[in-house]
């Protein structure tokens, strides 16, 4: 769905895991923030959230979170994640929810659950993938494996061999 810039969400929800938080987090409640005057912030558990393999604790993700939510006088909520859903498919008072292309499936999914739960559907903002400097997409997992630093700045000199 387009998102109309004048519009103000009352409740927006957002997730991830939030591991080795970077620039393309920032950019994703950056905008959750921007069109809404609530924001729920769903971190995935150490038990979901770790089947991406060696990630920080729950606790020091949504700790490191809660730093960076200083900035913002709205109501916001850091909630614990065990499955992709969270509360959006249970909660009617959502009204839309903020996503980067790559978890966009998951947004679509939600709506489908809550209209199983007859729950109104929540408008889906997709946002672009933050590019490092090498203008492939930030990634905790980049970080990582040293290949880029949380701002998306090259750390590794990717040798080309000729033969």
């Amino acid at each position: 769905m387009e998102k109309d810039n004048q519009r103000k969400y009352d409740k927006v929800a957002v997730g991830g895991t939030f591991d080795r938080f970077h620039k393309g987090h920032r950019r994703l409640l950056d905008e959750a923030f921007a069109v809404g005057n609530e924001v729920v912030i769903g971190v995935t558990s150490d038990d979901f959230g770790g089947q991406k393999g060696d990630i920080d604790s729950c606790n020091t993700r949504m700790s490191n979170l809660r730093d960076f939510l200083s900035r913002y006088p709205q109501k916001s909520h850091v909630v614990r994640l065990d499955d992709p859903y969270g509360p959006t498919i249970h909660e009617n008072e959502f009204d839309a929810i903020v996503v980067s292309k790559e978890t966009e499936p998951t947004a679509i999914e939600i709506n489908k659950i809550r209209e199983s739960n007859d729950l109104d559907p929540i408008d889906i903002i997709v946002i672009e993938m933050v590019s490092a400097d090498d203008g492939v997409p930030i990634s905790s997992t980049r970080i990582r494996r040293g290949e880029i630093d949380r701002m998306g700045h090259l750390l590794k000199k990717i040798r080309k061999v000729f033969r």
